[in-house]
C-alpha cells in the first residue's frame, strides 16, 4: 500500500504570519495529528518566491496508506478547515495537494 502526504500550502498575510505560525505549531497540526489518521506532519516555508508582501507555506501530512488519508478526510477535514477559516477568515489563502510516496 502507497503512503500518502496530504499537503496544504497557505499564503498567510504578514500581519498575522508569526501568529498564525504559532498557532499551527502549538494547536492546529498537533489536533490533525491526534485523530491518528497520519503518521508525521512537517511544516515547511516556501523559498525562492515572492513574498515580499506575505509568506507561503506548506504542511504535509504523512498518511500510512490511502485509507486512513480517506478517513480524515470523510470524519474530519470539514471541521478543521472550518475552524482555519474561522479564525484567519481573508487573512490566509490555502490549497491543498494529495501526492503519493512511489520510493
Amino acid at each position: 500500500m502507497a503512503q500518502i502526504i496530504y499537503n496544504v500550502t497557505t499564503k498567510v498575510r504578514q500581519e498575522v504570519s508569526d501568529e498564525w505560525l504559532l498557532w499551527m505549531k502549538e494547536e492546529h497540526v498537533s489536533k490533525i495529528m491526534a485523530t491518528g489518521c497520519f503518521s508525521k506532519a512537517v511544516i515547511l516555508k516556501l523559498r525562492e518566491v515572492d513574498d515580499s508582501d506575505d509568506p507561503t507555506y506548506a504542511v504535509q501530512y504523512h498518511a500510512p496508506n490511502e485509507q486512513d488519508y480517506k478517513r480524515y478526510l470523510e470524519d474530519f477535514a470539514t471541521n478543521f478547515r472550518s475552524d482555519a477559516l474561522t479564525k484567519w477568515r481573508d487573512k490566509i489563502v490555502s490549497f491543498r495537494t494529495v501526492l503519493e510516496v512511489v520510493n
